[in-house]
This record gives structure tokens, C-alpha cells and sequence, in this order.
């Protein structure tokens, strides 16, 4: 099922097309050879509000087969996640002054998240998270768990078994769900008084900068922007009042949201603001332009792998992410060009790479068989 939509996906007024990928597989549908005839593909096509600023997907698959039994995505083992996620609990600690007394409630704590650093060091906490493979993982670790959508209906079963919450958390999160009102209207229903959203997501001027289209995938619905993001708080009993940069995920916002006219807003939050209109986020030709550097990309990228085969040397990638699988399936990427991907991420060794199909090995085989080139799938990393 394709979740396709002509008018934007929070406010309804008219979206315009920014750049159409064509086929696309599933981001993170790495597959065994024997499962071939059966690849999921669908229409990568972005396009932005000219209304709200949001910059979403036109298609896209249904939560169910994103996130599911079998997701690929471990936060655990990314050693730089785990030293973010527990930055993220130290400061929460250092700057908001957490104890015993609190809640906190993460949305998408994948295997673990930032509350398992929470729950390291005695605090009240729950993770909230559809796909159930990763959920059991961090039931494992002694983590709070809920395996479900977060959705207005699931903070009424949160505030029911537990209370509301003092904190509510989400790293790389928002981006995934289409549904925005049911989410925001779960985070406002929940949310203490003087309850603090934190949240944080790739910044879509960091995608326009530096190109990075690669964040473009299936479970990228959505890539916010501070004037998006307060957008939709205004149409909610929310309101942002502190914003941060950060380096994960090739460049994040990370936004502090409350219950309107509970904290000052600060110095960085107009910062931001005054950058973003003079950045013309609501100009047509700041997306045209966009597309031709996503097009002078690819063929950059074509160019230079020419050159590197034209010279008889070889190329392998690192990290099989979901963002290859964008760059791959648009550049038209395939074992021509690289002869396999290294992963350390167990669930995806020894298959095959979503539409390119290239092989995955570990880390060890990747030793014991070095190319020419590496080609730097993590770059975000």
C-alpha cells in the first residue's frame, strides 16, 4: 500500500514537485537472493509546501512495511549514537535538572535510544517504538517498552499505566511518521505543564546546503525546518522556545518545545528564524536550484566511479545505510561499479543491497579483501 498525497500532509493546501528519484526499493529492504521477484519499489518524488514549509514525501509505503518485525536500523550499534544518546540523558540532567521524580517517554528508542541511558541511572522512563524486533532487543536490556505507534490514543494508554510526562524525547523520530496531528496531539496531551519535547531531525537547510538528497528515502516522510516546525506547533497548545544544532545525521535541529507562554524563547530560536528567511525557504528557485545540484551530483558521482573503473582499480562501499540506497538506485549504482558493501550490523551481512543488489559482507571480510577505493556510505556518522 502507498500512502500518495497531492496536497501536503499537514495543512492540505497545494505541494509543489522539487525532484522526482523515479523507482525506488525499500530504504532499509536489504534481501536475500532468493527473495529478488518479490523487491517492494514505489515513486521517490519530494516536494514542499509553499503554506507551511514542509518538505515531505509525495509517496510513500505504508508504516507497516517500514517498520515491522524484521527492521533493519540498530541504534545500538552505532558507537557514535550511543555516546550522542547519552549526551542527550547528561543533559537533561545538567541543564533541566532531572530526578527520580520525572518521567520521560522516548518516541522511536529503536534497541535502546537515549532511554537507556535513562534507565542506566535509575530513571523513570518508557520507549515507545512500532517495529517489534528492535523493541524486544531493548526489552532485553531492562528498558521500559511500549511496541506501538505513538499516536493521541497511545498517550492515553501511557498517562493511564504510568502519568504524563515530564520529558519527551525523539532523536531522528519525527521524520518517519505521516500522521503529524495525531502525534502532536499526543505529545500536547501528554506533556506535563511545565513538560519539555525535545526532539531532533535532519534540518532541511543542511540538505539544501550541502546536497545531501541521500536523505531522501521512504522513511523520511517529512524534513523539518524551524519555520515548518513552528508551524505545526501553532496549530497545537505548543510552541518552541529553544533551538540547537547538531552534527548527527548530516546536520540536525534539535528543537525545545513546551506549552505556549511557559519559557522565554531564546537568542538562538530568532537566530535561527532571521537565517531561515534570508536562506528563501519559501522561493520556488531555492528548490530548483536544489535539483540541479542533486542532478550535477550524480553525475559527478557517475564521472569520477568512470574514471576510478577506467583505471582498473576497484571500489567497495562502507556502511550499507538507507541513505545509499537512494544514491545507488538514482545514480543507477550497481556491482559494475562496487563490488560489495561492508556492515557491522548483523541483520544486513550476507545480503543483498535494496534495487542495486550489491553484496554485504562484514567487517573481517572487508579486511581480509581491500579495494582501491572506499566509498563512505556513513558520511553522517
Amino acid at each position: 500500500m502507498i500512502l500518495k498525497t497531492e496536497v501536503c500532509r499537514f495543512c492540505e493546501s497545494d505541494i509543489e514537485s522539487v525532484i522526482n528519484f523515479g523507482k525506488m526499493p525499500i530504504a532499509n529492504g536489504f534481501i536475500s537472493s532468493v527473495d529478488l521477484d518479490n523487491e517492494y519499489f514505489f515513486n521517490l518524488e519530494a516536494a514542499y509546501c509553499p503554506k507551511c514549509t514542509l518538505f515531505q514525501l509525495v509517496e510513500m509505503p505504508d508504516p507497516k512495511i517500514l517498520f515491522n518485525q524484521n527492521y533493519a536500523y540498530h541504534s545500538g550499534e552505532s558507537n557514535s549514537m550511543q555516546l550522542h544518546f547519552s549526551e542527550i540523558c547528561d543533559l537533561l540532567i545538567n541543564k533541566y535538572n532531572l530526578n527520580k521524580n520525572h518521567f520521560c517517554v522516548e518516541i522511536g528508542n529503536n534497541d535502546g535510544g537515549i532511554v537507556e541511558y535513562l534507565n542506566l541511572k535509575g530513571f523513570s522512563h518508557l520507549g515507545v517504538d512500532p517495529s517489534k524486533n528492535v523493541s524486544d532487543i531493548a526489552k532485553g536490556k531492562g528498558i521500559n517498552v511500549l511496541n506501538d505507534y505513538f499516536s493521541l490514543e497511545t498517550s492515553n494508554k501511557i498517562i493511564q499505566s504510568n502519568s504524563k510526562a515530564d520529558f519527551i524525547l525523539a532523536a531522528n523520530a519525527l521524520a518517519h511518521i505521516p500522521d503529524l496531528y495525531s502525534v502532536f496531539s499526543g505529545i500536547e496531551n501528554l506533556l506535563t505543564d511545565k513538560g519539555i519535547f525535545i526532539t531532533e531531525d535532519p534540518y532541511l537547510l543542511d540538505v539544501l546546503n550541502k546536497t545531501s538528497y541521500d536523505q531522501i528515502y521512504d522513511e523520511h516522510v517529512f524534513i523539518f525546518s524551524l519555520t515548518s516546525m513552528q508551524n505545526i506547533c501553532n496549530k497545537f497548545n505548543l510552541e518552541i522556545f529553544d533551538v540547537e544544532h547538531v552534527n548527527t545525521a548530516g546536520g540536525s535541529l534539535r528543537y525545545f518545545i513546551s506549552k505556549k507562554n511557559v519559557y522565554k524563547k531564546s537568542s538562538n530560536f530568532n537566530k535561527f528564524l532571521d537565517y531561515e528567511n534570508n536562506k528563501n525557504l519559501l522561493d520556488t528557485n531555492t528548490y530548483k536550484l536544489f535539483s540541479n545540484n542533486c542532478l550535477n551530483s550524480k553525475n559527478t558521482t557517475i564521472d569520477l566511479f568512470d574514471k576510478i573503473l577506467s583505471e582498473n582499480k576497484s571500489i567497495c562501499g562502507y556502511g550499507a545505510t538507507s541513505k545509499s540506497t537512494t544514491i545507488f538506485n538514482y545514480c543507477n549504482i550497481d556491482t559494475k561499479y562496487i563490488k560489495f558493501i561492508t556492515d557491522t550490523t548483523k541483520i544486513k551481512q550476507n545480503k543483498l543491497s535494496p534495487g542495486m543488489h550489491i553484496p554485504i559482507y562484514d567487517y573481517e571480510y572487508f579486511q581480509k579483501n581491500q579495494t582501491d577505493y572506499c566509498f563512505l556510505l556513513a558520511w553522517n556518522l
